[in-house]
C-alpha cells in the first residue's frame, strides 16, 4: 500500500517538477535583476576596452583593450580623487559611528515623549541631500553665516571655507555627518533594544559602574549593529556625489573631489565616454570587494557573538 503522503509520480521526477517550478518562478525576478543589474555592468565594462569620445567623433569607437584603465591607473587626478574619496570617507563614518551612539544610547533612555524625540532627531535624515547641502553651504559660504558669526564672537578670523583647500572638507563632512547620523543611530537603537536587560541588573548586583557596564555589556553585544552601519556608512561615503557636488563642485580647483564626481565629469561634462566607463568600472570593484571583505568580516562568529 503507497504512502498517502507520497507525490504521484516517482521520487525522482517529483522533484524535478518541484525543480522546474522553482526555476519558473524565479525567473522573472532573475531576468529583471539581470536587465537592471547585470546588463547595464557588462555593457559599461565593454564600453571601457574602446576608445569613445563624443568629442571627436570622427574617430569612432575602435577597441583599445586596457588603455583606458591603464590612463585611470597613471591619471594624478584619479589617484587623487581616490585620496580624497578616503579622506572623506574616513573622517564623516568616524563622526557618524560616534555620534551615532551617543544618540542611540540617549534616545535608549528617553521614557516621556519617545516617538516625539525619535522623530525629531529622525529630521535631518529625512531632509533631501541637495537641501540639506545648500543649507550647510549657506551657513559657510559667506562672512555672516552662522559658522563664520560663531568664530567672530569668539575671537577668532573665520577662514574662506571654500576658498581654502582644507577648509573645505569641513562643511563637507559636517553636512554629511548632520544628514545621516540619524540612519546610524536608528540602527544602533535596535542593536540597544535587542539587549536583555537582565544583563544590566546582574552587573548592578556585582557592582559593576555604568562604564564598566558599557565596555563590557553594551559594546560587545552592540558590535553586530555597529559593523552594519559601518558597512552602509562607508559603502555611501566611497560613492559620495552629491553634497560635494551642491557644495564645492569639487573645489577649490579639485581639492575636494572625490572619485564619482571625477567620473561624473569625465562622462558627462568631457564626453570621454570609454575612459569615464573604465573609471566606473573601478569605482564598482573598488566597491564590491569592499563589501565582501565586510560581510566575511561580519559573518566570523567571533563579532558576532556576545561576550563570553
Amino acid at each position: 500500500m503507497k504512502n498517502a503522503r507520497t507525490p504521484p509520480g516517482s521520487g525522482a521526477s517529483w522533484l524535478r517538477e518541484e525543480a522546474r517550478l522553482g526555476w519558473a518562478l524565479a525567473l522573472p525576478a532573475l531576468a529583471t535583476i539581470a536587465l537592471v543589474a547585470v546588463f547595464p555592468i557588462l555593457w559599461t565594462f565593454w564600453e571601457s576596452l574602446h576608445l569613445h569620445d563624443l568629442r571627436m567623433p570622427w574617430l569612432g569607437r575602435p577597441f583599445v583593450g586596457a588603455a583606458n584603465y591603464a590612463e585611470a591607473f597613471g591619471d594624478p587626478r584619479f589617484r587623487s580623487a581616490l585620496g580624497h574619496t578616503g579622506v572623506f570617507m574616513t573622517a564623516a563614518v568616524t563622526l557618524e559611528l560616534g555620534a551615532g551612539l551617543l544618540v542611540a544610547l540617549a534616545l535608549d533612555r528617553v521614557s516621556r515623549g519617545r516617538g516625539m524625540v525619535r522623530t525629531a532627531v529622525l529630521l535631518p535624515w529625512a531632509i533631501p541631500t541637495v537641501v540639506a547641502a545648500l543649507i550647510w553651504r549657506f551657513m559657510f559660504e559667506s562672512p555672516a553665516g552662522l559658522a563664520s558669526a560663531a568664530l567672530v564672537r569668539l575671537g577668532a578670523a573665520p577662514p574662506t571655507w571654500f576658498a581654502d583647500a582644507l577648509a573645505a572638507w569641513i562643511p563637507l563632512v559636517l553636512a554629511d555627518v548632520w544628514k545621516t547620523t540619524p540612519f546610524v543611530a536608528l540602527l544602533l537603537l535596535a542593536g540597544l533594544q535587542n539587549i536583555d536587560k537582565a544583563l544590566y541588573e546582574a552587573a548592578d548586583v556585582d557592582g559593576a559602574g555604568r562604564w564598566r557596564q558599557f565596555t563590557a555589556i553594551t559594546l560587545p553585544l552592540l558590535r553586530p549593529a555597529l559593523l552594519v552601519a559601518f558597512l552602509f556608512r562607508a559603502l555611501d561615503a566611497f560613492r559620495v556625489f552629491d553634497v560635494v557636488y551642491v557644495m564645492t563642485g569639487g573645489g577649490p580647483g579639485t581639492a575636494t573631489e572625490p572619485v564619482a564626481l571625477y567620473t561624473f565629469s569625465t562622462l558627462l561634462q568631457n564626453l570621454r565616454f570609454g575612459f569615464g566607463s573604465a573609471l566606473s568600472v573601478i569605482v564598482f570593484v573598488v566597491a564590491f570587494f569592499f563589501a565582501l571583505a565586510s560581510i566575511r568580516v561580519l559573518g566570523r562568529g567571533a563579532f558576532l557573538d556576545g561576550p563570553a
